[in-house]
């Protein structure tokens, strides 16, 4: 699902050593100028007596948007159920962040008006260092809780393998994958259930629509809204960076590209790879498939780690 824009294309980008990661936006200097967006290609002159071409295409107003899954979080490396719970980036995460994600934009000339994240740090920090390192820390991040990873009910804070060990890999990858699969409720015993509930971060998820636990289903529910809310935003020419969560990304994908139930449970998004997508801004119509941008085989690799149980 997404096609890869490879190293013939676009240079390796996991292992750029003479990148420095910035870690905080303390640039306050002169902005460069923004790279020119696709509107702005297809309105310049197409020959020198400035007619445009003869093809209809050259009339058409285009618009990119791009989807991102944050860096790595604690969770994640010890192969954790996350979900709601508020897990920092790992070192690992941050350089994913400054030498994968922001090479491979910078790489393609994207730029940003605007960026949209979840309420969870993760999410929040792996754009920071993105628009840092692009020199773009004055770009305005909008963070809202509808876009915060699927809640993993009772599953949350325990391993992988420990669960699928006691339940087995078919039920765990059930209820990873499945679309309809809800896992068990958090309860109070649970030991992240009181930090979840009491995090102030939350504090603008209306009465009501607190989840305990989510199936791959309700998540893409929850997301549709503000979906809407983005897309409309692209096709009046803003260009949005989302940077987000697996799941929530996942759901995104659904949305945008109207893939099947069935489909979307194959659909495995590796961290911090960008993933593009281009919209006729007059019609709302989708252009091609989804770009992912970066190496092949890195992404091979890290989306087969992502669609694992893992150790």
């Amino acid at each position: 699902m997404g096609q890869e824009l490879g190293a013939g294309t676009i240079k390796p980008i996991y292992s750029n050593a003479n990148m420095e990661c910035r870690k905080t936006a303390t640039r306050t200097g002169e902005k460069n100028e923004p790279s020119k967006t696709k509107e702005d290609e297809r309105s310049e002159p197409k020959s020198k007596d400035g007619r445009e071409g003869k093809s209809s295409q050259y009339m058409m107003k285009t618009n990119r948007l791009v989807l991102l899954r944050h860096g790595e979080s604690e969770f994640n490396l010890e192969n954790k159920f996350c979900g709601w719970h508020d897990a920092p980036l790992t070192e690992n995460g941050e350089r994913e962040a400054c030498m994968v994600a922001t090479p491979a934009l910078l790489e393609s000339q994207l730029d940003f008006d605007v960026v949209y994240t979840s309420v969870l740090d993760r999410s929040k920090k792996t754009a920071d260092l993105i628009l840092s390192n692009m020199d773009r820390a004055h770009v305005p991040v909008k963070a809202d809780w509808r876009l915060c990873e699927r809640h993993y009910g009772n599953l949350t804070g325990f391993g992988k393998r420990e669960i699928a060990n006691i339940y087995g890999e078919d039920q765990v990858q059930a209820w990873r994958r499945g679309y309809d699969d809800v896992p068990p409720a958090i309860n109070l015993e649970n030991r992240y259930y009181y930090t979840i509930r009491n995090n102030h971060i939350f504090d603008d998820v209306p009465a009501g629509q607190f989840p305990l636990t989510e199936s791959l289903g309700m998540c893409v529910d929850r997301v549709e809204p503000v979906w809407q809310e983005i897309k409309q935003e692209v096709l009046n020419g803003t260009r949005v960076l989302i940077c987000v969560h697996g799941t929530v990304t996942r759901a995104l994908v659904k949305h945008i590209e109207g893939i099947s139930k069935e489909a979307i449970q194959k659909v495995n998004i590796p961290n911090c790879i960008p993933r593009v997508y281009e919209f006729n801004m007059k019609t709302g119509e989708l252009l091609g498939g989804a770009v992912n941008l970066g190496d092949p085989e890195y992404i091979k690799k890290k989306t087969a780690q992502v669609a694992a149980i893992g150790d």
